[in-house]
């Protein structure tokens, strides 16, 4: 990342929505990361290891969600983090592309098109990229209807792209550009 992005990441290291807010990860954290990293049905489609032990949890919080760029999803409400969002930004093409996990317990709620909206926002608003992507699964259509809400276009399938954890995966793209976010409408 250049200076210009880790700097606009610095300075937007906490973001609000109406339900949640998205935060630096802490070791408070470190039951929820558990639950939801832990739990096999939320990391199916994951490339890391589902967690087998708490410490797995703290060491992630330690080498990995610490990142600029990652946030815990806490819900608001009951202060408790139900999840994982991570944008990934690509200087040298002015684009992102973005990572997110959720706790089974809190699916079909609109929480992750909540967070996925706030990291569009971030990106075009704040950071100026022109292109965010995204790609899920097939098999994994939840995170393709969460892409879909947040109107990103579908760009295409890529046959078999990807191996995780022994099975090889037909991968659906996604995009938004900052044009389409600049005309959107509310919804």
């Amino acid at each position: 990342m250049t200076r210009k992005y880790d700097l606009i990441l610095s300075q937007n290291k906490t973001l609000y929505t109406k339900r949640l807010k998205l935060r630096p990860f802490s070791m408070d954290d470190r039951k929820d990361v558990f639950e939801f990293a832990g739990d096999e049905e939320a990391t199916k489609y994951v490339t890391w290891e589902t967690h087998k032990s708490i410490d797995q949890s703290i060491n992630s919080i330690l080498n990995y969600y610490s990142r600029a760029g990652i946030y815990a999803i806490e819900l608001r409400k009951v202060k408790k983090c139900i999840g994982c969002v991570e944008i990934r930004i690509d200087a040298q093409n002015d684009k992102a592309s973005f990572g997110y996990i959720l706790n089974r317990d809190y699916w079909n709620n609109g929480y992750m098109t909540e967070a996925l909206n706030e990291i569009l926002r971030l990106s075009f608003e704040d950071l100026k990229l022109n292109r965010v992507e995204g790609e899920h699964y097939v098999g994994n259509d939840a995170s393709g209807k969460v892409m879909q809400k947040c109107r990103m276009v579908h760009e295409g399938r890529a046959r078999q792209e990807v191996k995780v954890k022994g099975t090889y995966y037909d991968v659906d793209h996604y995009s938004i550009l900052i044009s389409d976010w600049q005309n959107k409408k509310e919804y």
